[in-house]
């Protein structure tokens, strides 16, 4: 469909993928880049950001629906989307119960979340996009790791972190 292969024409996994989980997928990229760029504040930030926790969740759900239907095929997809949501989950409750270093607690979690989330996204679906797919495949996983990594850590290494912490506790 549209130059990319679907693995199965199962009408029930093609309901899910197409009524599902692409747009989850698109929802989430969409909701997780606008809180981060946003200013670390109550409003935008933490609107948006909730919006990506619950559709990560919903992501997730559809992940392991899909992962169950073709687990030989999938079961890394799934492992890759649990660590994902467990990574907004520790990032979410860091925030939400102030743990010590709660800033830096929420922004690496959270951080992580998304960039797991693309490694899947990539992982999937690289094979078939332009210029990835002429990449070896292991390049699906670093690529995304390689450019998330260093920005969470700019992140937790940015100087008005201090100044957003005391205004925020």
């Amino acid at each position: 469909m549209a130059g990319i292969e679907i693995p199965s024409t199962d009408p029930v996994f093609l309901t899910v993928i197409f009524g599902l989980h692409i747009p989850l997928g698109l929802a989430c990229v969409a909701m997780g880049a606008i809180a981060m760029l946003s200013e670390k504040r109550r409003g935008r930030h933490s609107k948006f950001g909730t919006i990506y926790f619950w559709c990560l969740l919903a992501l997730f759900a559809s992940t392991t629906f899909l992962s169950l239907m073709r687990w030989a095929e999938n079961y890394h997809l799934f492992i890759l989307g649990a660590m994902s949501f467990a990574c907004a989950w520790f990032g979410r409750s860091a925030l939400r119960h102030r743990w010590r270093y709660w800033v830096r607690l929420h922004i690496a979690g959270m951080g992580l979340s998304y960039v797991l989330m693309l490694v899947a996204f990539y992982v999937d679906n690289g094979k078939q996009l332009p210029l990835w797919k002429d990449l070896p495949h292991f390049m699906y996983w670093l690529i995304p790791l390689a450019v998330g990594i260093p920005l969470i850590v700019r992140a937790l290494l940015w100087p008005p972190l201090a100044g957003a912490r005391a205004r925020v506790s």
